[in-house]
């Protein structure tokens, strides 16, 4: 089994700066995916360092340096099972995640079973006409909003997910 660590928004300078909980999360998975919004490369560096195998996008609130170093989109695929990873600047937590869609065109990027998100801050995990939707919510916690990420597990070409408290709203 493969186990994924799906986090973003975490708005960080240092990778150090992220919550110890969350950090020990990256850092225990096979694959870390972080779906944007670090705020500075040396967070997007740190993780890398951390993580045994890391895929990160950039987010609407990375500065101009950060979104020419990594990618707005990414495919992730683990055992079979196909995942884009993005960070749409565009939409809020009531937007349909359906939405993303057109970001994967499958003339593109092929099939997929689900879509890692970032952007609203609200966690999801939902699917929708057969497409998994995962949104691993804030990674950090802030006031009434707890600090969450994404866990998904692959085994034999089938996908697992469900979302993790890491530290209450303060």
């Amino acid at each position: 089994m493969t186990r994924i660590v799906v986090t973003g928004d975490t708005h960080i300078r240092r990778w150090d700066q992220a919550h110890p909980a969350l950090r020990d999360a990256v850092a225990a998975a096979d694959i870390a995916v972080h779906c944007g919004d670090w705020v500075h490369l040396d967070a997007v560096e740190g993780f890398r360092a951390a993580a045994r195998r890391a895929v990160v996008v950039h987010g609407n609130s990375d500065p101009p340096e950060l979104r020419r170093a990594i990618p707005y989109r990414e495919i992730l695929e683990v055992d079979g099972v196909r995942i884009g990873v993005t960070h749409p600047a565009w939409g809020g937590p009531e937007f349909p995640p359906e939405q993303l869609l057109p970001d994967f065109p499958a003339s593109a990027y092929g099939r997929l079973d689900a879509i890692c998100y970032g952007h609203i801050h609200e966690p999801l995990n939902e699917t929708v006409n057969g497409m998994r939707f995962i949104n691993p919510g804030q990674g950090y916690p802030s006031f009434m909003v707890p600090g969450t990420y994404a866990l998904i597990e692959v085994e034999r070409g089938r996908l697992r997910s469900e979302i993790i408290e890491f530290a209450p709203a303060r």
